[in-house]
């Protein structure tokens, strides 16, 4: 009996042994903990849309565990959602008024600020319309006329541009010139107020409006489907200057605020001036 109850005690031990041997070796072999993705936001204009996508695919190529997010909208746009407390760590505008008002509440981080880009306003239409349109200063004579409104950078510069041809009054802000102010003082011309450059273009290639205003920069790649009746110079528009600067966010870890510098020295350098003109872009700037 005695041998018989040893045998029983040996052998629960042995099982113990084992079970204890198999949880060590399965902690053993179980994968380390990965370190967690740094994510930066990027809140870019949406002229830049194309070219931030290259951007943000060679830079996570070249830096893993970096997820760069870009949240690509007008300057007009963004602007307000950074000032609602959406989460942002870098700002790439399509004009100086967003980043001036930004910095001004002091939620640019100081030193971080660059002009980067030029770009250059455009009137386009479709590649086999009839219109009668040759450029901006007769642009009265389109049926319909694609235009983003004026908080929204090229709907600001296209008032500016028509300011400047005698085609508007002369006023303090050319961005405050409403669309509806602007159809009657072209004669009554129908007009479609676009939120951003995108719209703007897709308005035109849809056939729903027989002209528009964008950007230089938003026509390539859209060859097939839009041809430019003129490029509008720098002494009608002004020069139509990108910034790009670091915000300042509470929410951002010392990592993420770290790559988020860092991103924007990757956008920044004279090696990314290449792509920028390969978008359209002037990187002529000061």
């Amino acid at each position: 009996m005695k041998k018989k109850l040893l045998a029983i005690v040996l052998m629960i031990a042995m099982v113990f042994a084992f079970t204890a041997c198999g949880s060590k070796e399965a902690e053993e072999s179980e994968p380390a903990e990965t370190a967690e993705t740094v994510t930066v936001n990027v809140f870019a204009a949406a002229s830049l849309s194309a070219v931030m996508a290259d951007f943000e695919a060679s830079y996570e190529a070249a830096n893993e565990g970096v997820d760069i997010v870009i949240n690509a909208d007008s300057s007009g746009a963004l602007l307000t959602q950074i000032q609602e407390g959406a989460p942002c760590d870098v700002f790439f505008s399509a004009a100086q008024k967003q980043m001036d008002t930004l910095e001004e509440a002091g939620m640019v981080v100081e030193g971080t600020r660059t002009n980067v880009v030029n770009n250059q306003l455009v009137v386009v239409t479709q590649p086999d319309s009839e219109t009668s349109v040759t450029g901006l200063a007769d642009i009265a004579k389109a049926k319909s006329i694609a235009l983003a409104d004026g908080s929204v950078p090229v709907g600001k510069y296209t008032r500016q541009a028509m300011i400047n041809l005698g085609l508007l009054a002369e006023v303090e802000d050319p961005a405050a010139i409403t669309t509806q102010e602007v159809s009657d003082q072209l004669g009554g011309v129908e007009i479609s107020e676009q939120g951003n450059v995108s719209k703007v273009l897709a308005a035109v290639e849809e056939k729903s409006c027989e002209v528009g205003t964008t950007y230089l920069s938003d026509t390539i790649g859209h060859e097939d489907s839009i041809k430019i009746l003129e490029t509008v110079g720098y002494d009608v528009t002004g020069n139509i200057i990108y910034p790009v600067a670091q915000i300042a966010n509470p929410d951002a870890t010392e990592a993420e605020s770290a790559a988020a510098a860092d991103f924007i020295a990757f956008i920044t350098n004279d090696e990314a001036k290449a792509l920028y003109q390969q978008y359209g872009f002037d990187t002529d700037v000061e």
